[in-house]
């Protein structure tokens, strides 16, 4: 009995000595701190990450258009195609509400148009709205991956309200594409594109 005693206490004795305390010190003598990006920052990260988006995984077909049974003239909006967009552009997490709302009521007022012989869009020719170009961008070409160079410039910020526009630097010849992003609930969406003005539409 008196030998298990003793033992224990040199065990208890052996172990105290021996603890060293886990160091305090941070690794490598680096100091932490939190980052908080500026709003140009985020705003930045936001387009680049939209465009990629829009390029890469978007369903290419804005304001896809159905044919007549002759097949000479375009008579309606293909609804499908439409309505699967605005569900892509509300899940991304990129766009405004009024953002997707613009988008939409100009895909249906196309098709409306187009329905009631407003407007004659014949097969073969250039759509009659618009301005013959890719509204994303106002551009008929564009580099590869221009997103991940894309500038923004002469941004100005009020109201947690944004505007400014964008070039990219691969080229010389780049648009200079307007843009206005608002922030909700503390992250920045893209409010209205140049290139989806409704006066190009109607």
């Amino acid at each position: 009995m008196k030998f298990s005693k003793f033992f224990l206490l040199s065990f208890i004795s052996i172990s105290l000595v021996s603890f060293r305390p886990i160091s305090t010190k941070p690794l490598n003598n680096k100091n932490t701190s939190i980052y908080f990006a500026s709003d140009q920052q985020q705003l930045e990260s936001l387009m680049r990450k939209a465009y990629e988006w829009i390029e890469t995984k978007k369903t290419q077909n804005d304001f896809d258009v159905v044919e007549n049974k002759k097949g000479d003239r375009y008579v309606g909006l293909n609804l499908k195609t439409h309505d699967k967009i605005v569900e892509e552009l509300k899940k991304s997490n990129f766009f405004a509400q009024q953002f997707i709302d613009n988008y939409n009521k100009i895909g249906l007022k196309i098709g409306d148009n187009l329905k009631t012989n407003k407007v004659k869009y014949f097969v073969g020719e250039l759509p009659p709205y618009g301005n013959d170009s890719n509204p994303w961008c106002n551009c008929q070409d564009n580099p590869e991956a221009f997103w991940k160079t894309m500038k923004l410039n002469n941004l100005k910020i009020e109201n947690n309200k944004a505007a400014f526009y964008w070039t990219w630097t691969e080229w010389k010849e780049t648009p200079k594409y307007k843009v206005m992003a608002i922030k909700e609930n503390g992250i920045w969406k893209i409010a209205h594109l140049e290139g989806f003005d409704s006066k190009i539409y109607f």
